[in-house]
């Protein structure tokens, strides 16, 4: 019998999106609080993590009421969950959905008047408003919202599971830092991708196959397309099957095991990662893409990285050697 697994991969239930990762939000003149945000300067934010499962969390803070935050760069636009905004209005939304998993049921917007990180501030940010219940339930988290794209393309965005932190660094509109006192750490690559729609699009090889991998931090595992060519397919070792629900409560059966032999360059290449064998079909439809898999948990886990997306960049930062 197929073990029954409760996961969320964001990247390919819809094309919305979701919030802020920084000190504070108004959301209808109500703020919002990150809690234990540390301003390294006026342009950077740090920001402790945990991990909920494979999900990472941040905590928050609305009205006084504790909750947590999903960081996901595979959402486009900030979502909130319609269980803890009952009572602020909120319109019917035009746009439909689609996924793996196909339509979320009962999609809403709602316009977040003003984001702010001390002197840095955002206004008229969009929001998507969904019923994340099952979610709340199945990872016991109060779940306020998630934070995505719309928020985090502003930021040079470094991605910490070592550290267990986020780093948020304001950039220009060519992509510079507005700070050059941020990192201590050392790049030890510098790897191009393409942004589809809000989708980071990097060519990749399993083996000696090229493929196109999209990269999702709310993917908590790694997926390969069913119609991967056999030569690529052949370094994924299947080992059960197991049943996912996502956010439109649908529950579909896939193949899970290990994928190896992924490299991204001559410098960066992973050990196995743990990855589910799926059909991508309606991912790719929803965003325009041709994708042979989704990179989650295990790429971050493997790879400390910097994610610049007005210069469509990754730097990536080897995790140290333990001695």
């Amino acid at each position: 019998m197929a073990e029954r697994f409760f996961l969320l991969i964001l990247l390919v239930l819809y094309k919305v999106g979701i919030a802020n990762t920084d000190n504070e939000i108004v959301f209808n003149s109500i703020p919002i609080r990150l809690k234990n945000a540390t301003i390294i300067n006026e342009y950077s934010t740090r920001i402790p993590f945990k991990l909920v499962d494979r999900l990472i969390v941040i905590e928050g803070k609305i009205k006084g009421e504790s909750g947590n935050f999903i960081i996901d760069t595979g959402s486009e636009t900030m979502i909130l969950n319609k269980v803890h905004f009952k009572t602020y209005p909120f319109q019917k939304a035009t746009k439909t959905t689609s996924g793996i998993l196909k339509n979320v049921d009962k999609l809403f917007e709602k316009k977040i008047e003003k984001l702010s990180l001390k002197e840095l501030t955002l206004k008229d940010k969009q929001s998507d408003i969904i019923d994340l219940s099952h979610i709340e339930k199945s990872k016991k988290i109060k779940l306020l919202g998630i934070i995505g794209f719309n928020i985090l393309k502003d930021y040079e965005v470094f991605i910490d599971l070592y550290l267990n932190q986020i780093t948020l660094t304001k950039i220009d509109s060519e992509g510079n830092t507005l700070s050059d006192k941020i990192y201590l750490e050392k790049i030890s690559d510098t790897l191009d991708f393409q942004l589809k729609n809000h989708t980071i699009v990097i060519n990749s090889y399993i083996g000696k196959e090229e493929v196109t991998l999209a990269l999702d931090s709310g993917a908590e595992f790694n997926q390969i397309h069913k119609g991967i060519s056999k030569k690529a397919l052949k370094h994924f070792y299947p080992q059960k099957r197991i049943k996912l629900i996502g956010a439109s409560k649908k529950e579909i059966e896939v193949v899970y095991g290990n994928l190896f032999r992924v490299r991204l360059s001559d410098k960066t290449y992973f050990g196995p990662m743990k990855t589910m064998l799926t059909n991508l079909h309606n991912m790719n439809k929803a965003f325009g893409t041709d994708l042979d898999g989704v990179l989650g948990h295990d790429f971050f886990a493997q790879r400390r990285v910097i994610i610049n997306y007005r210069k469509e960049k990754l730097y990536i930062i080897k995790y140290p050697l333990i001695r």
